[in-house]
């Protein structure tokens, strides 16, 4: 790769942007009973993160001066990111509760989602035509889910499907399937992200149990994206949803290559028993799925993560994100500088654009 830099400004797309809540009681104007009355008085809760971070989750030079809390204000937003690094789009990824799928009660969790999706649209896409938006489901009733996706996917300012890594199953699996046929239907895509891996109903953060703090947690979230990227590919989604996108949010990069060629040597002889592919797994990867770059790894040696790129073809496979405000924020002046400036394009915007459909 090449080492030159430029001074020339790239358009950024930033694929994870946080929003969340001013209070825990912004839904109830977006709720029907009985869930109206339990909120007013109890307030939404996210869905709970097993650990703690020890130095906090958020920057802390991202307090608005209106007093709100960090990622609440629309118009700081704007003025503290999307104008200080020319971002065309800050893709918006709800801090407040993308992990309401690991609750035990799908009801509650499908009306939570419904009050969300409306507020994100009157609260936040309103403000600025450079907000876009994911819409937020459950998981829990893939059926309610799809129904959901139709209300709302038309909108023009929704530009995708939000759902939390942690889950029961894998999410390749014929229970899901439903979620799939909505984002197909609406030409959106779906957007994984971590956050509450090991709460509630989920199953625990990795394939062993659960890990004693937040650094080991932390580390280990590949593990979650692994499985469900295995799944999606082994069980025939992109089979059966040509149509159908999926990106991989905040979960690192540098697993994919050594991922890909085991499965497709394994392939090679157990192919009997995925009758339904009619290629190589990696191909299916490499035509429906994406990876954010934050946190992208950062070897000692530079030249390694350069060889890693091109391991998986990062050209067309990533989306740059910052993660803007958690506290392992990437500024886009300061990342990927060794990428040529016609690399960088496609990944700080042109690969966002064409996936999410914007002008």
């Amino acid at each position: 790769m090449s080492h030159t830099q430029s001074k020339e400004i790239i358009p950024v797309i930033d694929c994870d942007v946080h929003n969340q809540f001013r209070t825990n009681k912004d839904l109830v104007p977006y709720l029907e009973e009985p869930w109206k009355s339990h909120v007013a008085k109890f307030g939404v809760s996210g869905g709970g993160l097993p650990y703690a971070s020890p130095i906090g989750n958020k920057r802390k030079d991202a307090d608005p001066p209106s007093g709100l809390p960090v990622g609440s204000d629309p118009e700081y937003m704007l003025q503290h990111l999307v104008e200080p690094f020319h971002m065309e789009y800050a893709l918006l990824c709800s801090d407040s509760i993308i992990g309401v799928s690991a609750f035990a009660d799908p009801d509650y969790t499908a009306a939570i989602c419904r009050a969300y999706n409306d507020y994100l649209i009157a609260e936040w896409l309103s403000v600025s035509p450079k907000f876009k938006g994911f819409l937020c489901i459950g998981t829990q009733d893939p059926e309610t889910a799809a129904w959901e996706i139709d209300r709302v996917g038309s909108h023009p300012d929704i530009i995708g499907v939000a759902v939390i890594g942690g889950s029961r199953s894998p999410y390749g699996q014929r229970f899901y399937h439903p979620i799939y046929a909505a984002c197909e239907r609406n030409g959106l895509p779906l957007i994984i992200h971590p956050g509450s891996e090991g709460a509630g109903i989920f199953n625990p953060p990795t394939a062993v149990g659960y890990v004693s703090n937040y650094l080991q947690w932390h580390t280990c979230l590949p593990q979650t994206y692994m499985a469900h990227l295995v799944s999606f590919v082994c069980e025939g989604v992109f089979e059966k949803y040509p149509g159908l996108k999926v990106v991989f949010g905040e979960g690192g990069v540098s697993w994919l290559p050594s991922l890909l060629w085991r499965l497709d040597k394994n392939y090679k002889a157990l192919r009997s028993s995925v009758p339904w592919l009619k290629r190589m797994p990696s191909e299916y990867v490499r035509d429906h799925c994406f990876m954010t770059t934050q946190p992208i790894e950062e070897p000692d040696n530079p030249k390694h993560l350069d060889a890693m790129f091109e391991m998986f073809d990062a050209e067309h496979m990533l989306l740059f994100s910052s993660d803007y405000p958690h506290w392992d924020f990437d500024d886009p002046t300061k990342i990927l500088q060794r990428l040529p400036l016609e690399k960088k394009r496609k990944i700080f915007s042109e690969n966002a654009k064409q996936l999410f459909k914007l002008k």
